[in-house]
Order: structure tokens, then C-alpha cells, then sequence
């Protein structure tokens, strides 16, 4: 579960101010927003990247607010997935095991279950460098599900992948979710993305977060009519590799 109670953010010149929102345990939300509207400002709020001024934040029943990123519980798929460069693949999916102690043997044995589950174990031996994006991809989520996580955020995982490639994401994210039981929350600009993972989508808009409908998704495309408008004084994201060291250590 996913509980955000009347929370403030302020980063620089740009804010959000009591938002409120709720994602059910086991439930794959979806979040959307044009860009500057504080997406990603408030899926690094949730993570720990960004302090809070106000407010509370509850995952898995656990009010975390004032909790380090490595105290939340939480998996990140950052957009790029951020993948260190020296590692391999298999080091890697271990990566937030190791820095936790986990013995060399549960660890091998939780990197070939994730490996199994997201169809990388000829891939586990590679280096990034070579790898496709849907590849990378795969791995980060690994990455992000090693220590068994209740909550898995994701930042615009699959914006930088090909059609087919996204597609073959969408099968792959869904039957991920059903096997782990994570709860997720998906940050995307693709009404498609939306409606084909998600389980209740939400729309941010002047820094209300509200709900809204497939059937509103496909009003707005009938109409023309892009995500409302939002301020366009975004916050700079936070450092790829940064976040995924931060996201590792949870």
C-alpha cells in the first residue's frame, strides 16, 4: 500500500502542496502529468530523494516519512536504468544484496530466480556496455526486486524503448507484478502504457493528484487533448547513477 497524506514539497522555486493520494496493496497505479508537473518530484519524495515539508507517507502500513531511502522498502527503475558500467549482469541483480551482507549463496540463488523470472540468464555473465535498452531495462527491474520489495516505483521505464520492445515490457512488467505481488507506481506519458498496466491511473495537474478513468484517457484522445496543463517550473531529476544506488540500498 501507498498512502501519501496532504504532503508538501518544495525544491528550489517549484512546489506541491497537499497532495493526496492512495495506491491498494497489490495494485499497479499509474502516474501521469505533463512534463514540470512534478511526477518525478513526488516519485523521489516517496522513494526518499527529496525531503518533505509537510505531510506523511505510509508504505505497507509504515509511516516512512522521516525514514532513509534504504529504511523504505522501496525497488526504483529509474528511466535510463542506470546500470554501472563495471559491474556485471549478475552483479548487478546482487548489487542490493551484497551491500546488505546477504551470504554468496543466497545471493547467487535469488540472482538466478530473478534471472529465471525476467529471462536474462544468458545475459548474466555480460557487461552493460552492448546490451539492448529492453535488456537494461530488465536488469534494473532485477536489480530493483533483489531484496523482495513491497513497493516498486518506476520513472518512464520504457519511454527510451522501440515499439515491440515496449510491448514485449508490458507482458513482462505484468506478469512480474503477479508473480511478486509488489504494489507499483509507474510514472509514464503513454495513455497506452496506462490503460494496458494499470489498475487505477492517476493524473497530476497544478499539484493535485486526482484519479481518472480509462474511459476519460480515450476522451481525451478522441478530443485531441494532451494531459492538463502544469507549471512549467520542473525540478532537475536526480543523478541516474545516484538514484540507483540510493533505490539498491532499499
Amino acid at each position: 500500500m501507498i498512502y501519501v497524506d496532504n504532503l508538501s514539497v518544495r525544491v528550489g522555486t517549484f512546489a506541491l502542496k497537499h497532495v493526496e493520494f492512495e495506491v491498494a496493496t497489490g495494485q499497479y497505479a499509474i502516474l501521469m502529468g505533463r512534463t514540470g508537473s512534478g511526477k518525478t518530484t513526488l516519485l523521489e519524495t516517496i522513494c526518499g530523494l527529496k525531503p518533505v515539508v509537510s505531510g506523511r507517507i505510509s508504505l505497507m502500513g509504515r509511516n516512512v516519512t522521516t525514514l532513509k531511502p534504504a529504511a523504505r522498502g522501496i525497488g526504483f527503475v529509474p528511466q535510463d536504468g542506470a546500470l554501472f558500467s563495471t559491474m556485471t549482469v549478475r552483479d548487478q541483480i546482487g548489487f542490493a544484496l551484497s551491500i546488505r551482507s546477504w551470504k554468496k549463496a543466497d545471493i547467487n540463488k535469488r540472482v538466478e530466480e530473478l534471472a529465471e523470472l525476467l529471462g536474462v540468464q544468458h545475459l548474466l555473465d555480460r557487461y552493460p556496455i552492448g546490451l539492448s535498452g529492453g535488456e537494461q531495462q530488465r536488469i534494473s527491474l532485477g536489480r530493483a526486486l533483489a531484496a523482495k520489495p513491497g513497493v516498486l516505483c518506476l520513472d518512464e521505464p520504457l519511454s527510451a524503448l522501440d515499439e515491440s520492445t515496449r510491448e514485449e515490457m508490458y507482458a513482462l512488467l505484468k506478469s512480474v507484478q503477479k508473480h511478486t505481488g509488489v504494489t507499483a507506481l509507474h510514472i509514464t506519458h503513454s495513455k497506452t502504457e496506462a490503460k494496458i498496466l494499470g489498475d487505477v491511473i492517476f493524473q497530476i495537474d497544478g499539484g493535485v493528484v486526482r484519479k481518472v478513468s480509462p474511459e476519460q484517457l480515450r476522451s481525451a484522445k478522441r478530443n485531441g487533448h494532451s494531459s492538463p496543463a502544469a507549471p512549467h517550473n520542473a525540478m532537475p531529476t536526480t543523478p541516474a547513477e545516484e538514484a540507483a544506488a540510493n533505490a539498491a540500498k532499499n
